[in-house]
């Protein structure tokens, strides 16, 4: 039986003639070269955007970023169509499988919500980009013919994103490094950025490489997965990326945990304990007087950079519509919102996002879409670990999902980028999902 990178057999619903002419069809050099390209393709378009090597010193790159956003829709868009037709035939089963009844109530909700928004035209524009992405995300990894053949496009990925970055530093550096002429935050001169905005989505995208580059390189092509290590975590060390770093030494600790403690109440509590606290003593600081006095007799900034000021402002908003949040993705950059900072008390209704995907989520959703949210972003994929272990299925490419996987959840207690479009790191944090959802629902190749 013909399978997808992940072990997804071919579609068993068609009679067995057109089966087998999808087989043949399937099989032909030119659609397998077309897979392989528009996999590459969807995933460098995340990764390096249409805006890389950004003049951040230009007091307009806002609006032109803005002014790129018709073609980031029509990219996103087209490839996911392409993406659709290519995956489709194959592995209708696979694609169906989220047909399920979490899923089905996400987008439910998602629909009552952009039409309960404060700005319904922007919450279904965003939504049209968010559900485009997703559904990209969802086809790539049964765009790969085997393991083997998803290996080696992402190590291809790698090598190409991480040559972008380093090309960039030395061709053009101040487009590639921050600088002290930078518009928005000069005190970050010399932190590298490569191709990306702000050297923390840098310092995340390489923290995500380095886990690839661990599964590339215990998966038979040892130079190459430590070429990408190696070049990921000098990046990362150059960017500065502190939170990222930590964050990635924790994926890494709590991924060796799990090899020890295999029961599923054991790893629930050392997934959500790590979330907890890191949650509790950042957010939690300013809605406790207490823990706020703890986290100011411990030796880090107790502001977090400023971003308490933002939580403040998105809680007492949260606390004016919990049930159904203020639309999706039109909360920040919102007039209204803004305007609710224009007394002079706070500057953070002018913020871009909260720096905290749940509370972004329980924001813009309101806490039922955050229930939702959490049941399939933490729960579901924990599940699929065990159940992928118990059919004895566990490989380097599993530990790599499993890895990117906690280190997005452990990652969203300090960033923002939950249905964040093409966000580079929520595109690789759904290509993780996904995949962990197809390993622990079908046989492996």
């Amino acid at each position: 039986m013909k399978t997808g990178a992940i072990g997804v057999p071919a579609s068993e619903a068609a009679p067995g003639g057109w089966r087998r002419l999808q087989a043949v069809l399937a099989d032909t050099p030119a659609i397998l070269i077309a897979r392989k390209v528009v996999f590459l393709a969807v995933l460098l378009l995340s990764w390096i955007s249409l805006k890389p090597f950004q003049d951040l010193s230009n007091p307009d790159v806002l609006e032109l970023a803005t002014g790129r956003e018709g073609l980031t829709y029509a990219g996103f868009g087209l490839f996911a169509l392409l993406c659709l037709a290519l995956t489709l035939p194959a592995h209708a089963k696979a694609l169906r499988g989220f047909a399920s009844p979490w899923f089905l109530a996400l987008g439910a909700w998602l629909a009552v919500n952009v039409v309960l928004s404060q700005d319904p035209v922007t919450s279904a524009k965003r939504l049209t980009l968010a559900g485009s992405v997703m559904l990209a995300a969802a086809c790539l990894p049964l765009l790969a013919r085997s393991r083997t053949d998803l290996r080696n496009l992402l190590a291809i990925a790698s090598l190409l994103l991480l040559g972008a970055c380093y090309l960039g530093m030395l061709l053009v550096p101040d487009l590639a490094i921050h600088q002290a002429k930078d518009v928005g935050e000069p005190m970050l001169a010399g932190n590298w950025r490569g191709v990306f905005g702000h050297k923390n989505s840098a310092a995340a995208v390489m923290a995500m490489l380095v886990f690839i580059g661990i599964a590339v390189a215990r998966s038979g092509l040892a130079t190459v997965g430590l070429v990408i290590v190696a070049l990921s975590v000098l990046f990362l060390l150059g960017s500065e990326g502190k939170s990222a770093t930590a964050l990635l030494v924790a994926a890494l600790a709590i991924t060796g945990l799990f090899g020890v403690i295999r029961s599923f109440a054991g790893r629930i509590l050392l997934t959500l304990v790590p979330l907890f606290t890191i949650n509790l003593f950042s957010v939690g600081t300013v809605v406790s007087e207490p823990l706020a006095a703890v986290v100011r007799a411990l030796p880090v900034d107790s502001t977090f950079t400023g971003r308490t000021d933002v939580w403040q402002f998105a809680i007492e908003a949260l606390t004016a519509r919990p049930l159904t949040g203020y639309g999706f993705s039109a909360f920040w950059n919102n007039v209204t919102v803004r305007a609710a900072s224009d007394d002079g008390s706070s500057w953070a209704g002018y913020a871009s996002h909260s720096h905290n995907s749940y509370l972004d989520t329980a924001v813009t959703l309101g806490l039922p879409g955050l229930v939702l949210v959490l049941a399939i972003f933490v729960a579901a994929p924990l599940r699929d670990v065990m159940r992928i272990e118990a059919n004895g299925r566990a490989d380097p490419l599993v530990t790599m999902f499993v890895q990117v996987w906690l280190f997005g959840l452990l990652l969203s207690c300090m960033e923002s980028f939950f249905f964040d479009g093409g966000d580079p790191v929520w595109v690789t944090f759904l290509i993780s999902v996904f995949g962990l959802r197809y390993l622990a629902r079908f046989r492996s190749a």
